[in-house]
C-alpha cells in the first residue's frame, strides 16, 4: 500500500495541532485555509441575499466556523451533508486578575475549563495564548490573537519526599496547587499581567497601533509539538486532540469533496463546559446560517429534513492497563477504524438509520468501522450530537476516531485512524 498520503495528511494534521493551541488559534488557521481555497468570507453584520453557488465561511466569536460548499440545486430538494466538531479542548484559563506573588516567585492564578486530568499539567514546560481585546491611540476597541510560543511557566509537582503517599493518594486542589510559576522577582518587584501582554503583542506584532490591554482570554498550553510516536509510528501524540483531530479531518474533506454539492462543516467552541454560549452548539449560529440560506420557512424545513450531521468527536480506545472499564464485547482498537458511538439513553444521537448509512459509507471506501457503548453500570458523556438533533431536528450519528488519554494534557490516536475517517467524510461530501 502506498503510505505517501498517510504521511503527508498527518504531516499537515501535526502542523495544524501546533497552530491551533487556543479555539481562536484553530479558527484562524482554519480561515486562512479555506481563503487559499477561494472560500468567500460572510459577515453575519450584512445582508447576504440570496448566494449563488460558490464556497463560503463564516466565524462568530473568532472561536466557532462553519464553511460550506452552496450547490446550483435546491437546497430544500437536496439538504446538506454536514460534519459537526469543536474547536475548545480541557484547559487552564488565566483568571482576569491572575497576580500572585509568594515567596518571589510570580504566579498566576488559574480556572480549570472542563473536565481536565490535572495530574498531567505538573512539570510541564507551559506556554500562554489567545485573544486579547485592547484600545489603539485612537482610543477604539480593537482585538488581536497573542501566543507567547516558548515554555514561560511550569507547576512542579511536590517533592515525594514532602509527601511519601503521592503514588497512593495525592490529591489536587485546583485553587491552591495549580498556579503555575512564571518567574522570579525581587522583594519590592509587583507585576502587571495586562503589561507583559502588551509587551508580548508589541514583540510579536510591532505593526499594530496597541495603547493599552483592556481585557484578554488566555489559556496556558503544553509547548511540546504533535508527533507521530511508537517503535513503527504506529501513534499521534498530541495535545488538544479531542477535538482539533476532528476540526482537520472535517476541513481537509470539505476542501476534497464535491463543491458542486450543499456540504457543510460546522467547529463550535464551549463543548467541554455544555456548549451554552453564543458560539457553542446549543447557541444560534448553525441555526442561523441555515435560516439564511434558504428562501422562506417552508424550504427551511424541506432542508432540514433531507439534510444529515455526522458528529465527530473522539472515541475511548480500550486501555490495555485498564480494560475492565471497557464494555468487553465494545472495546474500540487503536487504528482499527472510526468508531460509531451508540447510547440507549440518548446521551449520543446515532439511531439506527444514521449508523446503518455511516456503516454503509465506510464499505464504500472499505474502511473498517467499530462500535463503542459504555459499560451499563457507567455513566456516559455527551457530545454536540445530540444538540444538534434536538436543536434542528436533523438525523444524526456521533461517531470519532479512537483515542487514548481523552482530556489529558497529552493524548494518544492512531496514525491510521484520522486518515481512514477523511477518506469516510470525503465520500460523504462527494
Amino acid at each position: 500500500m502506498d503510505n505517501a498520503p498517510i504521511v503527508d495528511f498527518n504531516q499537515n494534521l501535526l502542523s495544524f495541532l501546533d497552530k491551533s493551541p487556543t479555539p481562536f488559534h484553530a479558527v484562524a488557521t482554519m480561515r486562512e485555509c479555506l481563503e487559499k481555497n477561494d472560500f468567500q468570507k460572510l459577515d453575519e453584520l450584512d445582508s447576504w441575499g440570496q448566494l449563488s453557488a460558490g464556497k463560503y465561511y463564516i466565524t462568530r466569536n473568532e472561536s466557532s466556523l462553519i464553511a460550506f460548499t452552496l450547490g446550483e440545486e435546491d437546497v430544500a430538494e437536496t439538504g446538506f451533508k454536514m460534519v459537526g466538531a469543536h474547536t475548545d479542548s480541557p484547559c487552564l484559563k488565566v483568571k482576569p486578575r491572575p497576580e500572585r506573588v509568594k515567596h518571589n516567585l510570580v504566579q498566576l492564578g488559574v480556572e480549570v475549563y472542563g473536565g481536565a486530568l490535572l495530574n498531567p499539567w505538573f512539570d510541564r514546560d507551559l506556554s500562554m495564548a489567545g485573544r486579547v481585546s485592547y484600545l489603539d491611540s485612537h482610543h477604539e476597541l480593537q482585538h488581536t490573537l497573542v501566543d507567547f510560543a516558548k515554555a514561560i511557566a511550569t507547576i512542579p509537582s511536590l517533592a515525594i519526599h514532602l509527601d511519601r503517599e503521592a503514588n497512593k493518594d495525592r490529591t489536587i486542589n485546583p485553587q491552591n496547587h495549580l498556579p503555575p510559576i512564571m518567574m522570579q522577582v525581587g522583594d519590592d518587584d509587583s507585576i502587571d499581567f495586562r503589561k507583559l501582554v502588551l509587551q508580548q503583542i508589541k514583540k510579536q506584532s510591532p505593526e499594530l497601533d496597541i495603547a493599552k490591554v483592556l481585557d484578554y482570554e488566555i489559556c496556558l498550553y503544553d509547548t511540546q509539538s504533535a508527533a507521530i510516536t511508537g517503535l513503527d509510528g504506529d501513534f499521534i501524540s498530541s495535545a488538544r486532540l479531542d477535538n482539533l483531530l476532528s476540526c482537520y479531518i472535517g476541513l481537509h474533506a470539505l476542501l476534497n469533496g464535491d463543491a458542486t454539492k450543499s456540504n457543510l462543516l460546522v467547529c463550535s467552541d464551549h463543548e467541554e463546559v455544555g456548549s451554552v454560549s453564543t458560539s457553542g452548539a446549543q447557541g444560534s449560529f448553525l441555526e442561523s446560517v441555515l435560516l439564511r440560506l434558504s428562501t422562506d420557512i417552508e424550504q427551511h424545513h424541506r432542508m432540514l429534513q433531507r439534510s444529515m450531521m455526522i458528529s465527530a468527536d473522539n472515541a475511548h480506545a480500550v486501555h490495555p492497563n485498564y480494560s475492565d472499564k471497557h464494555d468487553a464485547d465494545h472495546g474500540p482498537k487503536i487504528n482499527h477504524g472510526p468508531v460509531i458511538k451508540t447510547n440507549a439513553n440518548q446521551r449520543y444521537a446515532t439511531n439506527s438509520d444514521t449508523s446503518a448509512y455511516f456503516r454503509q459509507l465506510c464499505e464504500q471506501v472499505n474502511v473498517p468501522v467499530q462500535d463503542f457503548v459504555v459499560r451499563t453500570d457507567m455513566g456516559c458523556g455527551s457530545t454536540i450530537g445530540p444538540i444538534t438533533a434536538s436543536t434542528l431536528g436533523v438525523k444524526t450519528i456521533d461517531i470519532g476516531v479512537p483515542t487514548f488519554a481523552m482530556h489529558s494534557i497529552r493524548e494518544l490516536a492512531g496514525s491510521q485512524d484520522a486518515f481512514m475517517l477523511n477518506n469516510v467524510l470525503t465520500e460523504y461530501f462527494k
